[in-house]
């Protein structure tokens, strides 16, 4: 029998193997033998009664925990075997914690220490409380934003729903004693990296793996990051095909839309946040790859993942509010639901990749968007150009109009990506302007031109004319 997570062989008994047992105790429990090599041939051991004895009280001493320890004999040669069983709590060698991983025994440190600590406590990290953080601090657009979202899923009451804040955040279980939880900072706090390190998307456009282009990032509570990151990468970083069905234009991405935004909740829900790093999207000509700092469940595989299975999230308090804002399920179905939007769209299976701290999925492109990705930013080019002009002309010639009534006015079937990314900017230079700027979320909001907004269209039409 080889080694293996449970089993380790050691050809004779040292104090230091005391490390071996506290990481069979700190995961899943194993059995240490002594008198085996490598191979696990029996070599034997030579004071096997005195280690009998000697064992048990070292363990018990210094681990604090007991173990069983057996003679057995093979081939006229004596071995031991120690087994060990799991252990609730966490437990320690001389101030430090191990763990076994595979067939090897690793030292515990900072944020896997930290993870390791909370789960033996049957806690997770977006369940601990932040100090000095009040509901005051949270901010109230993203908290109307969630009542919007919850109300159209159906998965909270109205009653609920027309709480207080103070009781909707209890109600999604976003508090500890007086305190609030990392999940409730993260959600809706306008800031939430002055708490998480590296609370933020990267997103890069690269040549090659060594030449980038342009990049940008995306800041903010994780509702905006998820909207934020999706309308980047789709109205900057992704051409689509445009095609016409009748008078109106369809925009076809070279990745599903559905698909590259279900990978995206997925990165930012089951993040690991301790890690201090940012989600990283790398997009080139052919591919996009998404990595998120995360792990799988403890002896979950791709092949788990990917066949059906129960739903184990990394961050459980997250997962529940983007569960009852309707952006996630809650039976464990976002591997499955990435994979049939690429194959109802005839686009290749993406490929999900396992490491020890980060989890990726990578998208290659359907065969014919590969060869018009931009090389260059996409507000330099001329369509980007043009489509603002056209917007800035609706909006003099027609008077203040919502996002849906300028995507049928420009004859798309519904609002793209570029729209959206497009109005975010307008609004931001302050060429465009809210109708109810005290309820941006708003069902009857509009855009209207504003002063400097005309000046642009002046600009965008003089240099038409030249």
């Amino acid at each position: 029998m080889k080694e293996d997570q449970n089993i380790e062989y050691k050809t004779s008994w040292r104090d230091e193997y005391l490390k071996w047992i506290c990481g069979f105790a700190n995961a899943e429990g194993g059995t240490l033998i002594i008198g085996k090599n490598d191979r696990g041939e029996v070599v034997g051991v030579s004071n096997a009664p005195k280690l009998l004895e000697d064992i048990p009280n070292k363990v018990r001493d210094i681990l604090g925990i007991m173990v069983e320890v057996n003679l057995r004999a093979e081939e006229s040669k004596e071995y031991l075997e120690i087994v060990v069983e799991a252990y609730p709590n966490p437990v320690s060698f001389k101030g430090e914690y191990f763990y076994r991983s595979g067939s090897t025994n690793q030292t515990l440190k900072g944020a896997a220490l930290d993870r390791f600590l909370l789960r033996k406590q049957g806690r997770h990290w977006d369940g601990v409380p932040v100090p000095y953080v009040t509901l005051a601090d949270l901010n109230e657009q993203s908290l109307a934003y969630f009542r919007k979202r919850a109300e159209r899923s159906g998965r909270l009451s109205p009653e609920i729903l027309r709480e207080t804040n103070a009781d909707l955040i209890d109600k999604l279980h976003l508090r500890d004693g007086t305190y609030l939880k990392r999940a409730a900072v993260l959600l809706f706090h306008p800031d939430p990296e002055r708490f998480v390190t590296g609370a933020f998307v990267k997103i890069g456009f690269f040549r090659n793996n060594a030449d980038l282009l342009y990049q940008d990032e995306i800041h903010g509570n994780l509702f905006t990051q998820v909207n934020e990151t999706v309308d980047r990468l789709l109205g900057k970083y992704l051409r689509a095909l445009i095609s016409y069905e009748g008078i109106h234009r369809v925009e076809t991405y070279p990745v599903p839309e559905e698909a590259l935004r279900e990978a995206v909740l997925n990165a930012i829900a089951h993040k690991d946040y301790a890690s201090g790093t940012p989600i990283q999207i790398s997009v080139y000509h052919d591919k996009i790859m998404l990595w998120n700092p995360g792990q799988l469940p403890v002896g979950w595989t791709v092949a788990r993942l990917l066949g059906k299975h129960s739903s184990q999230p990394y961050n459980p308090d997250l997962a529940n509010a983007f569960f009852r804002a309707g952006m996630i399920e809650a039976w464990g179905r976002g591997i499955e639901k990435i994979f049939m939007a690429c194959q109802t769209a005839n686009v290749p299976a993406p490929e999900l990749q396992v490491e020890e701290t980060a989890f990726g999925v990578n998208f290659t492109f359907r065969p014919e968007a590969i060869l018009r990705q931009p090389e260059s930013q996409p507000e330099s080019q001329p369509e980007s150009v043009s489509l603002e002009a056209r917007v800035l002309g609706l909006l003099a010639s027609t008077g203040p109009m919502s996002k849906s009534l300028l995507a049928g006015a420009l004859g798309q079937k519904g609002i793209s990506g570029q729209l959206n990314q497009l109005m975010r900017r307008l609004k931001e230079e302050q060429w465009v302007a809210y109708t109810i700027p005290e309820k941006p979320q708003s069902r009857l909001q509009k855009y209207r031109l504003t002063t400097k907004g005309r000046e642009r269209l002046a600009t965008l039409q003089g240099e038409k004319s030249q």
